[in-house]
């Protein structure tokens, strides 16, 4: 009978455990037959068994410990009985059933207390293998000669088990106490010097001298972290810290010691007036040593002497800022920003000019919505941009995918069955070139419709199904026995079963019972579409599914589609990110120009005051199977070095990654915000000029809709002025702070040999060039510019001013702003109007070319299309005809300046020679096939 009842003893809670972890243990089930199925079962393992063996860990050590206290108190006061307070005691409850259930009471207590303590330190496990798989940096820190990799990989796990230790030894010594206490060993009744006597006297010292050795510990880890202070005219450590706090470390590391040494020769004195009163010494050396001498150290000795002082850990600042955000290899040229355009330098830059992107993103959004999203279950999230390769030539396109969102279905069809198995993916893609238009002001579609069509270009899309992308948030099944939806097909729906191979197979009754209880949903487990071949399809958000492998990685906010090989495939940037690297300022200490990040939106990227950053890794994510690689780009990356140590299998080598996908990589837009942000300030490299802030720069503004906002980077393909061939790239101008003006503009270079490289282009600080805000007043001061907008927005129409592209030509600036048109009450912007802006001219025409034109009086054919695309214009003319041309121009102006002068005799002789230039240009067009005889 007792051994029946020591089995249900046991069983009761053994049940009640499993059923409150039954969950969890279910979800780390499937969450392996997932990460098995997309062939990252040894990563997902890996993490486990690291995470399960620092809670084992944790949790032993903690009620050991806690366990081991909690019997030697038992043991020192056996022969007194648990009591319970007269304060807490009530004169109608009897105590006595209370005091019997203390021990079990007390056992639960340390139990909880493990099981938390280990719950938090579940998150070491990262901090554990970066430890044993560390990687050295290369660079010491100026002040302890450290190598970074010490700071990044060592320290943070020092502090942790500094941390860890002192939350055990003071829970350790609460619970001696709480255990004393309720055993009537404290007492006053001898005075409060005697608290404690005897072996509880020893048992609660010995508590304090670990706790003591321990503060000493922490004291000498603290040292290091004066190389991340805040205190100085930097971040890092200053004057003072190096000159008074790292000897108030030291001096309180061994004043804490002989604290201990104190509380040890206190055992054998009575009572605790000796540590008492060391402990009042102590604290208040720790106010001198800790407060007031570092307090009195910087107004006296530093704050007069400020810069003198403090040159040197300026110096250390920048430079350790500018390695942890790469800066340290940015070129720097200058760009005298001239005004020497011509004919003949537009024409040798005509790939710069056919990829000006005239489309904005914001406005064509609106208009793909309303032309290609065809259904309203389709929705089109998002437009990003690339190059391709097409018929022959290196094109900028924009392209939005056509994905699925179940929550815009009629309410009536929302069903489970519509949901999870009929309406699984979205179909197909939108292209468009960034420069070209219709004669109705609209996209000139590359790729459209559905099923896609492309026969304008030497691109197909083969799989155009989309079962991950950026709205897919949600679980499906595929290869049930009824067909999923596949596209819209006239007045009937064109059906298909899956055949990919993305998804985790549900085909036996184990797994679909594991999958109705980790989802909550008991249809998966009695719904008779199943069959063998079923397929749950999960994690289907890109980023989230890139996120969920490798969660130390932190990814870009913006996944862009692709197309290769006929496939959709989505690609991510991701970054290895520490907050760890000595002297670097953070990201959210570095808008010394104003609250910028908010604006730039990079805090999805930055999260928490991260100080280095990498762009090592590129994510590419398959739209129909789900198929995940990661890409190493950066074999110089120490913390990517350490990932690749711990996760093996995770990395595909950079050697290894094709043509077709390193074609596709881009600067990624996130990073290059950061390092833009911690630019403005720190292209300044030498102390006294950042002491002074005599340069500090700021990112342009424009207006958008009647709203001044910061300018963001742009992609542009277009020839730098050291470079031989036109490249894709993305780039940002600079203004000073509290003025207008540019001062210089930024480079990120993305196409394969030179990806990566930043480059910096100076202005001449003498000379005034246009910032984008003071060509915006320029526009807005035309008269006929003004006249014209303001004209359109009294008919009806809401006039749209796009983003305002600063594009570098040779060595001279072209300002590119296009203008939309869109109803007051529709959702179809127009691209109606170009406005071109050169040296001093402004213009607005229906095209490129012609705003071109108008400003460098370039004659134009009476009858080119308003479509004509970016530069056919002026294309350079056959032979003769370019020749007649020019000498027609010519001749055109000396007649203008003739007429102006009142020389009557001279304009006619001129317009004589006009007619004959006429004729022969006529004939000789006529020639060359230009026109019809």
């Amino acid at each position: 009978m007792k051994s029946l009842r020591a089995a249900v003893a046991i069983a009761i809670p053994a049940l009640i455990l499993l059923l409150i972890f039954s969950g969890t243990l279910v979800h780390i089930l499937t969450e392996s037959w997932w990460f098995d199925a997309i062939g990252f079962a040894d990563v997902f393992w890996t993490r486990i068994s690291w995470q399960i063996g620092v809670w084992v860990a944790i949790f032993a050590i903690y009620a050991i410990v806690l366990w081991g206290n909690y019997r030697i108190a038992m043991g020192v006061t056996r022969d007194r009985p648990f009591q319970i307070p007269q304060s807490l005691q009530s004169n109608q409850v009897d105590v006595r059933p209370i005091i019997g259930f203390i021990p079990t009471l007390l056992v639960l207590a340390l139990l909880a207390i493990a099981f938390l303590a280990a719950a938090n330190g579940v998150s070491a496990w990262e901090t554990i293998l970066k430890y044993f798989n560390a990687t050295a940096f290369g660079q010491a820190d100026p002040i302890y000669g450290q190598d970074i990799g010490f700071y990044v990989f060592r320290l943070p796990l020092y502090e942790a088990i500094a941390d860890w230790l002192m939350a055990l030894l003071v829970w350790s010594l609460i619970f001696t106490l709480v255990v004393y206490g309720l055993k009537g060993a404290i007492t006053t009744q001898y005075g409060w010097k005697y608290l404690l006597r005897g072996q509880a006297k020893l048992h609660v010292s010995l508590l304090l001298v670990a706790i003591a050795i321990l503060v000493a510990v922490d004291f000498w880890i603290q040292r290091f972290e004066l190389l991340y202070s805040t205190d100085g005219v930097v971040f890092g450590a200053g004057y003072t810290d190096t000159h008074a706090q790292l000897q108030a470390y030291w001096f309180m590391g061994f004043a804490t010691l002989a604290l201990a040494v104190l509380l040890i020769a206190s055992l054998w004195r009575g009572g605790f007036a000796l540590p008492i009163y060391g402990i009042v010494i102590y604290l208040a050396a720790l106010i001198l040593a800790s407060g007031i001498y570092p307090w009195f150290q910087q107004q006296f000795i530093v704050e007069p002497n400020e810069l003198d002082k403090e040159r040197p850990y300026i110096a250390n600042n920048l430079e350790f800022t500018r390695m942890a955000y790469q800066l340290e290899s940015v070129e720097t040229e200058d760009y005298p920003a001239n005004t020497t355009l011509d004919r003949d330098a537009l024409l040798e830059n005509q790939s710069t000019l056919r990829n000006i992107r005239l489309w904005d993103y914001r406005p064509l959004l609106s208009t793909y919505r309303q032309l290609q999203e065809i259904r309203l279950y389709y929705r089109i999230e998002d437009v990003d941009i690339d190059r391709y390769v097409l018929n022959g030539n290196y094109r900028q396109v924009m392209l939005a995918a056509r994905e699925l969102s179940y929550a815009q279905l009629a309410e009536a069809a929302q069903t489970w069955v519509n949901q999870r198995l009929k309406y699984t993916h979205g179909y197909g893609v939108v292209m468009s070139p960034v420069n070209e238009v219709t004669p109705q002001g609209l996209p000139l579609l590359f790729i459209q419709d559905i099923p896609p069509e492309s026969p304008e270009i030497d691109l197909d899309v083969t799989e155009p199904a989309i079962y991950y992308g950026e709205l897919t948030d949600y679980y499906v099944f595929t290869n049930t026995s009824t067909p999923e939806f596949d596209f819209p097909q006239g007045d009937e729906n064109a059906t298909t079963f899956y055949d990919g191979e993305g998804g985790v197979s549900i085909g036996s009754f184990g797994r679909r019972l594991a999958y109705a209880y980790d989802l909550g949903s008991l249809r998966v487990l009695i719904s008779n579409y199943f069959t063998p071949d079923s397929r749950i399809l999960y994690h289907r958000d890109v980023r989230e599914r890139a996120q969920r492998i490798a969660p130390f990685l932190q990814f870009d906010t913006d996944p862009y589609i692709t197309i290769i090989d006929g496939r959709l495939k989505w690609f991510i940037d991701a970054y290895t990110v520490s907050d760890r690297y000595p002297y670097s300022e953070p990201v959210a200490r570095t808008s010394g120009a104003g609250p910028v990040l908010n604006n730039l939106d990079v805090r999805a990227v930055a999260e928490g005051d991260i100080n280095y950053i990498r762009n090592s890794v590129k994510v590419v994510v398959d739209a129909f199977d789900g198929t995940v690689q990661f890409y190493a780009i950066n074999d110089d990356d120490p913390l990517l070095t350490t990932y690749r140590k711990i996760f093996p299998s995770l990395f595909i080598d950079p050697a290894d990654i094709p043509a077709n996908v390193d074609e596709h990589f881009r600067y990624p837009l996130d990073f290059f915000k950061i390092q833009a942000q911690v630019y403005l300030s720190y292209h300044m490299d030498t102390p006294d000029v950042f002491y002074n802030r005599e340069d500090l720069w700021r990112f342009p503004t424009e207006i958008y809709e009647g709203t001044e906002q910061l300018m963001e980077p742009y992609y542009v393909i277009l020839r730098l002025p050291e470079g031989d061939r036109e490249e894709f790239a993305l780039i940002l101008p600079f203004t000073p702070v509290n003025k207008n003006n540019m001062i210089a503009w930024m480079a990120a270079r993305s196409d394969k040999e030179d990806y990566g490289k930043l480059l910096l282009y100076e202005f001449p600080k003498q000379e005034l060039v246009y910032g984008p805000r003071q060509v915006e007043a320029r526009i807005d001061q035309n008269p006929d510019i003004s006249q014209q907008l303001t004209l359109w927005s009294q008919e009806g129409s809401r006039v749209i001013r796009g983003d305002l592209l600063v594009i570098p030509i040779e060595e001279s600036l072209l300002y590119v702003e296009p203008v939309y048109l869109r109803a007051e009450q529709g959702e179809l912007p127009e691209l109606r109007r170009v406005i071109a802006a050169y040296g001093d001219e402004v213009a607005m025409e229906e095209t490129l070319d012609q705003a071109l034109a108008s400003i460098f009086e370039i004659p134009l054919p009476q009858d080119a299309p308003p479509g004509t695309a970016v530069g056919e214009a002026l294309a350079p003319l056959p032979g003769e005809l370019r020749v007649l041309t020019q000498e027609l121009v010519t001749t055109y102006e000396q007649a203008q300046t003739a007429l102006q002068n009142g020389d009557w005799a001279t304009y006619g002789d001129y317009q004589q020679q006009i007619e004959a230039l006429i004729q022969q240009l006529n004939q000789a067009a006529q020639e060359e096939g230009a026109i019809a005889p």
